[in-house]
């Protein structure tokens, strides 16, 4: 056991290190697996340290949660699927935000006498903790298609949000206030869940990416009030530290869209859109059919070939065959690209986890600034799946919801053929105007069947 507080510090200090070469680590795709390794070995430093704290408590109740957890773990990586990492990731916000709720919950119950800046953690940790509890659930639920992905709204929802955020928030001031009362925490609780569900539902799958951060920031904030409540440094520390990162990648996520982040949480962003924004159909202009034996025929031949991967890639878990695909054609001297928006997917790095997991090289991946001036001088673009995040009407359509939203400049390459199911508009509701160029093909199918028709009638080439 450990009694001597100096230890404690030092070995909880290396957690915390380990925590900032981690994120430091995972900032580039060539070092993230080895950020994994650093950030799992600071936490199991910290694990072990806290569990050899001298009268730490009970051993049988400690261990039983480490196995049950550790069970969980080792189950959901071993069998979730790639294509499923953005549910997992929402569930996993959905733990760390619960958890800090309960503890908050457990000081209060339990504590004989409250200081008021204890007051203050305690509230704040139930208050956010729930908040990401509950709106990580219902992203799960969304990103699951448990419920619809797309924005569940209903006539003054935001005052009734604010409200509900309102009245949750004088709850906590009256606790802190030095009212004492076991209901004050259990209604306040109540409510931020409540408000956690109805701050989620109005939101599209489109912006989910953005949301997850935001809930991972919501998360982070939690367990650092939950730090102070436990007086421990290195939960406040690491805390910090998810809250900071969430919440930067949260703006540059809005920033990558060019929305505001008042606009993603409030504007009910893919609501299907009646006229705003559809693609104009009665200018004479048709969509054209294509078969994989003309679209095999235009790829072999091809100098320069960037493929667009999207969410239609992910459902259909097609990014095997399409690493496949671009090997032939690498075979045969194509140069072939790979063009990554930042918020194509589910969630942040969607695509570049899945092309990984597929062993596409990261010197292959290339983030849409980087790429978008290639287009011009690209012979074909193969987009898998991708709509909303190809659509020109971004930039030439002030009508239109996604108007302003940077984009992949498909439309500038010399021709690019798309893979779909079908006509149906994405996460936006609207119409693709990319759709109807005449430089555009479509070969409609399931993504993973149209890639392995295309593979084959490339090697027939």
């Amino acid at each position: 056991m450990i009694s001597d507080p100096d230890v404690i510090g030092i070995l909880y200090l290396v957690t915390i290190v380990c925590f900032v070469v981690a994120l430091k680590f995972l900032s580039s795709p060539k070092h993230a697996r080895k950020g994994n390794w650093i950030g799992g070995a600071g936490m199991l430093v910290a694990i072990a340290t806290t569990l050899l704290i001298d009268g730490i408590g009970n051993w049988g109740l400690m261990v039983t949660g480490l196995v049950i957890g550790t069970v969980v773990g080792v189950f959901g990586a071993r069998t979730v699927r790639m294509t499923a990492m953005p549910q997992m990731v929402a569930v996993f916000n959905g733990v760390g935000g619960g958890a800090a709720a309960l503890v908050a919950l457990a000081e209060w119950h339990n504590a004989v006498e409250i200081g008021s800046d204890e007051t203050v953690s305690i509230v704040l940790s139930a208050l956010i903790g729930s908040i990401s509890f509950a709106g990580s659930v219902v992203a799960f639920a969304k990103l699951q298609e448990l419920v619809s992905g797309r924005p569940i709204v209903f006539p003054g929802q935001n005052v009734v949000n604010v409200l509900v955020l309102l009245a949750a928030s004088a709850l906590g001031v009256a606790a802190i206030s030095g009212a004492e009362d076991q209901w004050l925490l259990y209604a306040l609780i109540g409510l931020a869940l409540a408000f956690g569900v109805m701050f989620v539902l109005p939101i599209g799958g489109a912006d989910m990416p953005v949301v997850i951060s935001l809930l991972n920031a919501f998360t982070g904030l939690a367990a650092s009030a939950t730090g102070f409540v436990l007086d421990s440094t290195v939960l406040i520390v690491s805390g910090m530290l998810v809250g900071a990162a969430g919440t930067l990648l949260t703006l540059l996520m809005a920033k990558a869209m060019n929305r505001s982040i008042a606009n993603v949480l409030f504007g009910a962003f893919g609501q299907v859109q009646a006229g705003a924004g559809a693609a104009r159909t009665d200018d004479g202009r048709t969509v054209r059919a294509t078969t994989p034996e003309d679209v095999a025929v235009q790829l072999s031949f091809a100098r320069k070939v960037i493929i667009v991967p999207g969410y239609g890639m992910a459902v259909a878990q097609a990014q095997h065959d399409v690493r496949q695909l671009a090997d032939l054609l690498e075979e045969r001297g194509v140069d072939v690209r790979y063009a990554i928006h930042p918020v194509a997917g589910r969630m942040p790095g969607h695509m570049n986890v899945l092309l990984a997991e597929a062993n596409v090289p990261y010197t292959q991946l290339s983030e849409m600034d980087e790429i978008n001036p290639e287009f011009p001088q690209t012979d074909v673009v193969l987009v898998i799946g991708a709509n909303d995040v190809t659509n020109p009407a971004a930039r030439s359509d002030p009508a239109s919801p996604i108007y302003g939203m940077p984009i992949l400049d498909v439309d500038k390459a010399a021709s690019s053929v798309v893979l779909k199911r079908s006509m149906n508009p994405g996460f936006a509701g609207i119409d693709n105007e990319l759709y109807l160029d005449a430089k555009t093909t479509m070969l409609f199918g399931d993504a993973k069947e149209s890639v392995l028709k295309l593979i084959a009638a490339v090697k027939a080439t």
